[in-house]
């Protein structure tokens, strides 16, 4: 029994449960401000109540205050410029969709995330989404979790390993919990480092922990079940994947929009030359212009994504919604503001999905006969292309939605839209695969090195000139040392098989000492402890041998006959070789 503890207390367990409770207890927090916001600031000064989806209830019944639609233009720079003054004075780096922001703290900080982020990040992200601002949910409640997780590690002064295990766990939980989808949340963790389909294992079961636990508490709290609700769509038409793999490429067109739009705002947002927080307050009062003519495109916008799996949309209102989200989201969060991509992108997805649907209907009713069920796959597949995450995508969209007969449209979509879109990603702090990340540059080091052997240097080794164990110290001195630029000599016996090795260091001190000329011969001098390598030896062991007493080079002998010398193997030869093996593989993996 003690034996079970103590494995479980080694494994963290208990360090995995708490950021769970904290990253749970953060999203209720974080989902409380979110509709208090939408109350007081959509709600009751501009009389909008933007419909909510299935599994989502108003906290606070709704006003009599009548639509002021000419608000709308103006909430969302007041909102912006509030957040932005409050990132900007505070945590600079709370700025934009947050989920960037840990990703980059995993791979280049060492795992730390300063500890006031996750309240600034709350404040900033609450504020931009309920005056209208366009964002999700998950970008600040990631950054929110990953926070505690960093902060909670540094406290107990874990190893920068453990920290950015934390820190993943943490996002992965606060990501399942509030959009109650524990096991997206915790494979999102692992699989949006990346830009490659490459998972962070040790992640998945921290996170898997945490994420279980920060679910419950949300659920405790707001109601069990999906976000959103929709019907028993299902798949049982091979012809059908006709029009899912128009709706891949129609979902990689605009995927490709978002990502230049949201960064060609946030590139000129940069170059202008003025206070840093009037900037998402400028993006504000576009989206507000936009608003004005599309309320559905302002906040989260969840409501509209119920329709239109419900199909309560005609097609012309969700191209709409689809393009004035994308225009939206780049002036609310990429001008600086505060909020998160995924549930903007939900919503295009989607909406982009109801309308390939509805026109393929009225084309093939007979075999599109659901066009709710492309609403689904287009929520998974939008977010698939511009994320680089399409296992973990396919989770979320089916916790989401509580539909899990769509898996195979849904993975056909999520590998094409993957495929095609790798060239471009809205996480532009993800790194191409763990050879690129810092947390695994030492690991990486080492798995190069174990992969190449000596044979493979062959070419690189030097000749160097054999010293007879018998030869006196004088005749060295005048005929060798002065002549050479070596600075290790082997010494052999008559049968040229090696018997010791010195360097120009080891004889220094005795070279002007002329009572030992005649006296000392060679192999008094050169050391019978021969550190050496042969060809089958990989670059690994050899580098270890290399760093044992400093050396510059090394013997490497035959496998059969470690008395037969072959060269001299030099340190800088081995690392150029590495590096060398290094680009061929970023290469290849580009």
């Amino acid at each position: 029994m003690k034996g079970i503890l103590r494995k479980i207390s080694e494994s963290g367990f208990f360090y995995y449960i708490i950021i769970g409770i904290i990253s749970g207890l953060g999203a209720i927090v974080f989902h409380f401000l979110c509709q208090l916001g939408q109350y007081l600031f959509l709600d009751l000064i501009a009389g909008y109540r933007p419909p909510s989806p299935a599994g989502e209830d108003h906290i606070f019944p709704p006003s009599d205050t009548p639509f002021r639609k000419w608000l709308l233009i103006f909430l969302p720079a007041a909102g912006g410029l509030i957040s932005g003054w409050i990132v900007y004075r505070f945590a600079p780096e709370a700025e934009g969709h947050g989920t960037d922001a840990a990703i980059e703290a995993y791979h280049e900080k060492g795992g730390f995330i300063r500890g006031r982020i996750p309240i600034i990040k709350t404040i900033a992200s609450a504020i931009t989404l309920t005056t209208g601002g366009s964002g999700g949910r998950e970008g600040p409640i990631a950054q929110i979790g990953a926070g505690f997780g960093s902060f909670l590690a540094t406290r107990l002064g874990l190893s920068e390993r453990e920290r950015r295990i934390m820190l993943a766990a943490g996002m992965g939980a606060g990501i399942g919990a509030i959009f109650r989808a524990p096991l997206a949340g915790a494979l999102f963790a692992a699989e949006v480092l990346y830009r490659d389909p490459e998972f962070e294992a040790e992640v998945i079961i921290p996170a898997g922990i945490a994420s279980v636990v920060a679910y419950c508490l949300f659920c405790l709290v707001f109601g069990w079940g999906s976000l959103f609700s929709s019907p028993d769509f299902v798949f049982n038409n091979p012809v059908e994947l006709f029009p899912y793999t128009v709706l891949a490429f129609v979902l990689v067109g605009a995927g490709y929009l978002y990502v230049k739009c949201f960064y060609g705002v946030h590139a000129l947002a940069k170059s202008i030359n003025i206070a840093p927080h009037l900037k998402p307050a400028i993006g504000g009062l576009f989206t507000g212009i936009i608003g004005y003519f599309l309320p559905e495109t302002l906040s989260f916008g969840y409501g509209y994504a119920q329709m239109a799996i419900e199909e309560k949309l005609p097609v012309l209102m969700l191209l709409f919604i689809a393009f004035g989200k994308i225009l939206t989201t780049s002036f609310s969060i990429g001008s600086g503001g505060s909020g998160g991509v995924f549930g903007p992108s939900v919503v295009i997805g989607g909406a982009l999905g109801g309308a390939v649907g509805k026109i393929f209907h009225q084309i093939m009713p007979d075999v599109v006969s659901s066009p709710g069920a492309y609403v689904v796959v287009g929520m998974a597949g939008f977010f698939a292309g511009v994320s680089n995450a399409p296992i973990s995508t396919i989770i979320f969209v089916s916790e989401m939605t509580g539909s899990y007969h769509l898996l195979l449209p849904c993975l056909l979509v999520c590998s094409l839209t993957y495929l095609f879109s790798t060239p471009w990603t809205i996480y532009i702090k993800q790194v191409r695969n763990k050879l690129e990340s810092g947390a695994h540059r030492g690991d990486f080091f080492v798995d190069v090195l174990s992969q190449i052997r000596v044979r493979d240097l062959m070419p690189y080794l030097r000749k160097v000139q054999l010293i007879p164990e018998d030869m006196p110290f004088e005749e060295f001195k005048k005929k060798i040392f002065t002549k050479s630029s070596q600075q290790y000599f082997p010494v052999v016996n008559k049968d040229n098989k090696l018997t010791g090795i010195f360097s120009i260091n080891d004889v220094r001190a005795v070279l002007f000492d002329s009572e030992i000329d005649n006296i000392v011969v060679m192999k008094d001098i050169a050391n019978k402890d021969i550190i050496y390598t042969t060809p089958s030896e990989d670059l690994n062991q050899v580098m270890r041998k290399f760093t044992i007493k400093n050396l510059n080079r090394i013997p490497v002998v035959k496998d059969e006959d470690h008395t037969e010398l072959i060269g001299m193997l030099d340190r800088k030869e081995v690392i150029e070789f590495y590096n060398k093996k290094v680009e061929e593989l970023k290469r290849g993996g580009r």
